[in-house]
């Protein structure tokens, strides 16, 4: 079971700001009051999160909130699609945005058929990105702005819909 909460999570803390390792395995509901190991009450957590949890800090709701959303998101996105969106929580554009290369489109599918990121050639038409990108034969990953509101859904610990 503890294998599975660890790769559920990636092997990193399941809050999607956080992502630090080493992790523990925490209850969400407390083990006092459960008295059982169950893989729907585990969560991976890093030490200061599991903290931040004890001490009333991240509310139990938000915990089981983001244990859900793990769920959703690993039934849905490949490894790839899960970095990048990692990416966008991480950076969120402030780095630019990240290439793909031509005929590569396959890799990220969920993610733009869900309408979460778009291609784009251009990138605010600045023409040495446009330049780059043609030299490169790639194109621009853009969140669009339902990926916008996915990822600060994701953030917040707000549910992320199943069928997207």
């Amino acid at each position: 079971m503890r294998r599975q909460v660890l790769v559920e999570s990636g092997h990193r803390c399941a809050i999607p700001t956080c992502r630090q390792h080493p992790v523990d395995i925490d209850h969400i509901d407390d083990w006092a009051k459960v008295r059982e190991h169950r893989f729907e009450n585990l969560i991976a957590l890093c030490p200061t999160c599991h903290r931040r949890k004890s001490a009333g800090e991240i509310d139990r709701k938000s915990v089981r909130q983001y244990k859900e959303n793990l769920g959703v998101l690993n039934s849905r996105y490949t490894a790839m699609e899960m970095q990048l969106l990692r990416w966008f929580v991480k950076y969120r554009a402030q780095r630019g945005y990240p290439m793909l290369p031509y005929g590569m489109v396959w890799l990220i599918g969920n993610l733009v058929e869900d309408n979460l990121v778009s291609l784009s050639n251009d990138r605010g038409g600045l023409r040495l990105m446009r330049e780059q990108a043609e030299i490169r034969r790639a194109h621009y990953v853009v969140l669009t702005e339902d990926g916008k509101d996915f990822i600060a859904r994701w953030i917040d610990a707000r549910p992320l819909s199943p069928t997207l």
